[in-house]
């Protein structure tokens, strides 16, 4: 009978698994909340709703508790579900006041809903009775109490002076307590007289109530004295905040004068920006209440006759969270469970665990629950159910599922068949899996063939069921069956195992010497088994070679059971280890050739200046890498912020041999910051440099050169200006560079000297009013540094400056050539005979409408005597004056001499051009242009003709409008028309494009083009000049 039972719940279990796919636990998607319902007599008929809704397959069940007792929901009762939803009607607060939980469950097990509360909020009236008066002196203190009729949510209050709707209005003399509603005056004044109503509001149902009117008298028996403030509100000694929400402190004194409130954290922390300190109300506000914000806060109440404090400390709280959360779990049989749960929470959350909805008792020794972990061991298919961890502190509660599936299976290979089949090479070792899935795990036996497996020393079973062959031999070859059995059963899986020929590299390890540049094959060559597909695969320097990549270097040559490779263009960087590695799907091998790479030196290293002199420098070295080939030699190069780039320098010894490491650099720049590097040469070739040294400046010395292009002349009167190229910064030799300026009259004996202490100073002027106009000086410049002078220049000779012309030109002509063009001309002035030289001639022109200090300038060069001024406007009257020029300035202007352009040339262009052939030649035709009332008469046409795009065009005039053209054979023509008139030339036609001529005869015009005949001649007929 125990059989049979174990058979249908092994059945049964069988089956769950297969449909394991759409089954599922129960899982809720919608937890209850806590309710606070209003009563209200006149709706005594409404219904309240806790949600509950659950996942899982099959579809959830339903139950409720209330107070930890089961809800049965029946016909007629004011209980009621749908779905998972649990209505309650007519509700009664005595009896349906608790906490409410959700049960879910399903064939997989059942688990509970947090805690859920329904509280009834209502608020009652005041007893009725008439309060008594409250009599006080003038300037005492008096608390008006409140007294709340009996309720049941959160209250406000407030209190209403005399008739509604005079409100009391808090200031730092009157507070209205929201913990016990109590109206307290700080010092009374007459003002205060009056009668007194607290007025109740629940937040939940919005009642209001008021109580019974409290009248405030003053006694006649005198003014109440100073006296020190007295706390009257204070808040607990120890106030629990949950993390979030926002806490309220009051603190209110009676006291004469009126005591002033202030707040502050005994341990001097400063209060964060979201504190909100009301210091007329007497309340502090914490907002957002974090661990940081928890401490003593203390009030402070302060007047004149002294001061009071009270305390209270804010103790932070939070409600469990947890961070550590059971799984989902599938055990074996007989295996043992460790559930992990963990959570924050102020004070520490305690732990318990419930199963299937009701607490998990430890009633057996295998079940253990310790610091919130649950352990089960020797699992059972009782213990197969919902699990819930429940982490609580005082502040509330969390629940978190996990299902427990316990598996009992007999063996099944269904899904882990032995691998057929199983290959491996002669000699080595092979491991048969043996995978059955079976629960709890049973026996794992072998049969080769129809025998069973004799173990020895090369065959061996596992632990694990798996089968191990060490140095396989071809008898080992055959069919294997693994057998597992359990209480459940008994299954086996049987595959063939295949003894292969291995693998043989037959090519010698070698190490391979190479030249950069040279291209080189590394060769793999195999013996192996016919039936395997050989892989082979390159590695260099153990890391794979992707062929294909490497700019194109590496490339596969080799045959089926070859796989060698071609090394290209070799450089460097392809110097070191290659291995070839063979693999086939029982064995892998590889082989390794070292491949030496021998090319031009790398960089010397550590560029050290030893020592540095005004010229020279020495130089220390160390040798970079010889790349298998030795260094013959060593280049030097230099660079300084004047060079292009790096250039050769010259060495002591000249050449500097492969086992130098130093040298010294001759003929340097003194005063100039060098960088040097080096660079290897040998045999094959010179490798790169090296990296710069560090910059070194040479010493000073005194300068050597002059500066170049000395010149001058010009300048204001009595003046000698001295003028030359700056010595370049690399030619200076030191620091303090200058110039010095030695100059005399022609004739002189002695010489004049001036220092001008500036590097790139270019100009020294002389002054002295004894200076004559363009009087000869000899002239030479020095230089010098801070280490002395150098020489000076040659000698040259430079004029002093010389007086502008004494006089004006005469006989000022200007007349109009055209619309845009002025011509004029004057009487030229005695040229260069005398100190005022004359070198040109100035034209200063405006029009009419303008102003002589807006004038344009036109200069002349020479001992010209007239000059055209083109760009005018046409129609125009413009005013002219000439005056001659030299190096001094110009002379005094001429009379004003003015003349009127003439009209603007025809701005309309040829239309209706038209064009034909006939006998081998070409007729023009157009429209006669017609000038504006404002544009000067049309006296002529010019036509504009070139063989091709860019050639100069010929230029023929005609005063008709018709042309005759005969053109050479095969070629091609554009021809334009324009107008002209005395005002000059107007606006060109359209670009007319006459192509070559195959025909006799063609017609076309500015707008068509046609096939035109060649012809063999050109002839022009008009009745004006021809001009090239």
């Amino acid at each position: 009978m125990m059989l049979l039972w174990k058979l249908l719940v092994l059945k049964s279990l069988m089956g769950c698994l297969a449909e394991s796919s759409v089954l599922q636990s129960p899982v809720f998607t919608k937890q209850p909340g806590s309710i606070v319902f209003p009563v209200d007599s006149q709706e005594n008929n409404r219904d309240v709703v806790f949600s509950c809704e659950a996942q899982g397959s099959p579809s959830p069940l339903y139950r409720w508790k209330l107070n930890g007792t089961a809800i049965t929901p029946k016909s007629g009762s004011h209980y009621s579900l749908s779905g998972g939803n649990l209505r309650i009607s007519h509700l009664n607060k005595d009896q349906d006041a608790g906490t409410y939980q959700c049960l879910a469950s399903n064939s997989f097990g059942t688990i509970v809903s947090r805690e859920a509360s329904l509280t009834f909020a209502y608020l009652g009236n005041f007893k009725t009775h008439r309060r008594n008066s409250v009599s006080v002196r003038e300037g005492q203190g008096v608390v008006l109490l409140c007294g709340p009729p009996s309720h049941s949510g959160d209250l406000t209050f407030s209190w209403i002076f005399n008739e509604y709707p005079s409100f009391v209005k808090q200031d730092t003399r009157r507070f209205i307590s929201q913990e016990t509603g109590n109206l307290y005056i700080a010092k009374v004044e007459p003002s205060d007289v009056g009668n007194y109503t607290c007025v109740v509001t629940n937040t939940v149902t919005k009642t209001r109530v008021q109580g019974p009117p409290t009248p405030l008298v003053l006694r006649s028996d005198g003014i109440m004295g100073e006296y020190e403030p007295k706390i009257e509100v204070q808040f607990p000694e120890i106030v629990h905040v949950a993390k979030g929400l926002t806490v309220k402190l009051e603190c209110f004194a009676l006291g004469n004068p009126v005591p002033s409130i202030n707040w502050s954290r005994v341990d001097g922390i400063p209060f964060s920006r979201k504190v909100d300190v009301r210091k007329a109300s007497g309340v502090l506000e914490i907002p957002y209440f974090q661990q940081e914000d928890a401490g003593t806060y203390e009030c402070v109440a302060e007047n004149s006759r002294g001061k009071n404090t009270v305390k209270g400390k804010l103790s932070f709280y939070a409600p469990p969270h947890l961070i550590e959360k059971p799984e989902d779990v599938q055990k074996p049989i007989d295996d043992s469970l460790v559930w992990e749960c963990k959570a924050t929470g102020k004070p520490k959350p305690s732990y318990r665990w419930m199963k299937n909805g009701e607490n998990l008792e430890s009633l057996e020794e295998r079940i253990q629950v310790a610091n919130g972990a649950l352990s089960i061991s020797r699992l059972t298919l009782s213990d197969i159910g919902m699990y819930q961890c429940v982490a609580g502190n005082k502040h509330g509660e969390v629940y978190s599922n996990a299902e427990l599936r316990v598996i009992a299976v007999a063996p099944d290979f269904s899904q882990n068949q032995l691998r057929s089949p199983t290959m491996v090479k002669e000699g080595g070792d092979v491991l048969i899996e043996c995978r059955p899935k079976m629960s709890p795990w049973g026996v794992i036996s072998w049969r080769k063939g129809s025998e069973a497996l004799r173990e020895s020393h090369r065959v061996s079973i596992l632990d694990n069921g798996n089968l191990r062959i060490q140095n396989s031999t071809r008898p080992d070859a055959g069919l294997y069956t693994c057998v597992a059995r359990n209480q459940f059963g008994v299954a086996s899986s049987s595959g063939t195992l295949m003894v292969k020929e291995p693998t043989i590299i037959t090519t010698a390890p070698s190490t391979l010497d190479v030249t950069v540049g040279e291209s080189i094959v590394l060769p793999c060559q195999v013996t192996h088994d016919p039936s395997l597909k050989l892989v082979f695969t390159w590695f260099f320097n153990e890391q794979l070679i992707h062929f294909g990549d490497h700019g194109g270097y590496f490339e596969k040559v080799g045959g089926h059971s070859a796989g060698d490779i071609m090394i290209r263009n070799i450089q460097l960087r392809h110097a070191g280890k290659y291995t070839c590695a063979v693999q086939t799907k029982v064995d892998s091998i590889s082989i390794a050739a070292d491949l030496v790479v021998r090319g031009p030196p790398g960089p010397p290293t550590s560029i050290h200046v030893e020592e540095i002199s005004d010229t020279t420098a020495s130089l220390s070295w160390r040798p970079g890498p010889d790349n298998h080939s030795p260094i013959t030699t060593y280049t030097i190069q230099a660079r300084t912020p004047f060079s292009l780039g790096w250039q050769a320098v010259t060495t002591v010894p000249e050449v500097v041999g492969g086992r130098s490491l130093t040298a010294t650099v001759i003929d340097l720049s003194p005063w100039v910051e060098y960088e040097f590097r080096v660079l290897a040469s040998n045999a094959i070739g010179t490798g790169e440099p090296s990296k710069p040294s560090k910059q070194a400046r040479t010493k000073e010395t005194s300068p050597k050169v002059t500066p170049a292009n000395v010149s001058g002349g010009g300048g204001s009167r009595s003046e000698l200006v001295i003028t030359w190229e700056p010595v370049p910064e690399e030619l200076q030799n030191g620091g303090g560079f200058g110039y010095v300026v030695a100059f005399r009259p022609s004739g002189a004996t002695g010489w004049m000297q001036a220092a001008v202490p500036s590097s790139e100073a270019s100009k020294y002027v002389f002054k002295n009013e004894s200076i004559q106009p363009f009087s000869p000086f000899q002239v030479k410049v020095g230089v010098y540094n801070n280490e002395g002078e150098g020489p000076f220049g040659p000698v040259i000779t430079i004029y002093s400056a010389e007086e502008e012309p004494g006089r004006a030109p005469t006989r000022i002509r200007a007349k109009s050539l055209s619309a845009s063009e002025i011509e004029v001309s004057w009487k030229a002035l005695p040229w260069n005979t005398s100190k005022r030289r004359v070198l040109g001639y100035e034209l200063r022109y405006w029009e009419k409408r303008e102003k002589e200090e807006a004038a344009s300038v036109q200069r002349t060069v020479g001992n010209q005597t007239s000059a055209i001024i083109r760009g005018v406007r046409g129609s125009n009257t413009y005013y002219v004056t000439v005056r001659a020029y030299n190096t001094a300035g110009a002379g005094p202007p001429s009379v004003t001499v003015n003349v009127t352009t003439k009209k603007p040339p025809p701005s309309q262009p040829p239309v209706k051009v038209m064009w034909n052939t006939l006998n081998s030649k070409i007729i023009l035709n157009w429209e006669q242009v017609k000038a504006l009332e404002n544009e000067s008469e049309v006296t002529g046409y010019k036509v504009l003709y070139k063989r091709n795009r860019h050639s100069r065009p010929s230029v023929m005039e005609t005063n008709t409008t018709t042309v005759e053209l005969s053109l050479p054979m095969n070629e091609e023509y554009f021809i334009q028309i324009k107008p002209f008139g005395e005002g000059g030339e107007g606006s060109s036609s359209r670009q007319i494009t006459i192509p070559r001529i195959p025909g006799p005869n063609a017609i076309g015009s500015a707008t068509k083009v046609s096939t035109l005949s060649a012809l063999s001649t050109i002839a022009l007929s008009f009745t004006a000049r021809t001009s090239l």
